[in-house]
């Protein structure tokens, strides 16, 4: 028997909360992205991890707001809270594939499509596993097409994302870069969901148990967490805010006298004069010869 379906419990509150929280997550990564290329290399990979996290985490969190509205009328829902939690560690580690393709092998050519393929990819199996963790007296039916047109807005929006990580450095641009991309990611899913359907193994009764909302706001404790971590070292990194690493004249670095540093001349050492060689003759009167 068919269920009855309803995406949207609360309104347009769960749409636009996830939607928010994919736009944060998104602008935490292009600046976790960019701060990455202003350091040294030995620091890269640590802000390229903490911009996959935050990425990962906002689209994460985004996904299972807009479920926090999704309702069976039939039969109460219930997760899989290791299938869950397995999702989040999905979406992080496909993001960071691309993340980090971008950070060393740049924003173009082979390694854009390709990372951005991957890292789709990943998004959209984020997407299709966290609904396979969902547990009640039925099971999911997708529409081919449906699922297709997800995969591939997916696809688009996670290399136009790695695009902009790769050449958005202001933070007009990273937040514009970020509304596009929690756009994007919205779409993903609710094109994915509207071509859901679910069918009951048994007689519909009336729904019992606990919300959605009140089952996955607990789960939702830790991603929201690691957003606020990467929110708070991007704020008070103070190259976030400048944009570029200051230079340091040589006279100012630690260690080094301002005298010994000439600003202008350049320092040679000291030449002999040339002095033609002398030879002794048979007499023994010494002349300089010439070559």
């Amino acid at each position: 028997m068919r269920g009855t379906i309803d995406g949207f419990s609360y309104g347009v509150v769960t749409p636009l909360v996830g939607y928010v929280m994919a736009c944060l997550g998104g602008a935490l990564g292009l600046r976790c992205t960019t701060r990455s290329l202003l350091g040294t290399h030995s620091w890269r990979p640590a802000w390229l991890a903490l911009g996959s996290t935050a990425i990962g985490s906002g689209i994460w969190t985004m996904h299972f707001i807009a479920m926090m509205g999704f309702s069976i009328d039939e039969t109460p829902i219930r997760f899989d809270k290791p299938m869950t939690y397995a999702s989040l560690g999905l979406a992080i580690v496909m993001v960071g594939v691309g993340i980090f393709m971008i950070g060393y092998r740049g924003a173009s050519g082979t390694s854009l499509v390709t990372g951005g393929t991957i890292t789709g990819l990943g998004v959209a199996s984020m997407h299709y596993l966290g609904m396979a963790g969902m547990r009640f007296d039925g099971e999911f039916t997708y529409d081919i097409a449906g699922v297709v047109a997800s995969v591939v807005i997916a696809v688009v929006a996670a290399t136009v994302a790695l695009w902009a990580a790769g050449h958005v450095r202001g933070w007009r641009g990273s937040i514009g870069a970020s509304l596009v991309m929690g756009l994007a990611v919205s779409g993903m899913h609710y094109t994915g969901m509207a071509g859901l359907s679910v069918h009951l193994h048994r007689t519909p009764a009336p729904a019992t148990g606990g919300s959605s909302a009140a089952v996955l706001a607990p789960i939702l404790v830790g991603p929201l967490a690691l957003l606020l971590l990467a929110a708070v070292v991007v704020m008070f990194d103070p190259l976030m805010v400048k944009g570029a690493p200051p230079r340091v004249p040589e006279e100012s670095k630690p260690g080094v006298p301002a005298a010994a540093v000439p600003s202008h001349q350049r320092v040679r050492p000291p030449q002999r004069p040339y002095r033609e060689p002398v030879h002794a003759d048979a007499h023994g009167s010494r002349t300089p010869q010439r070559h």
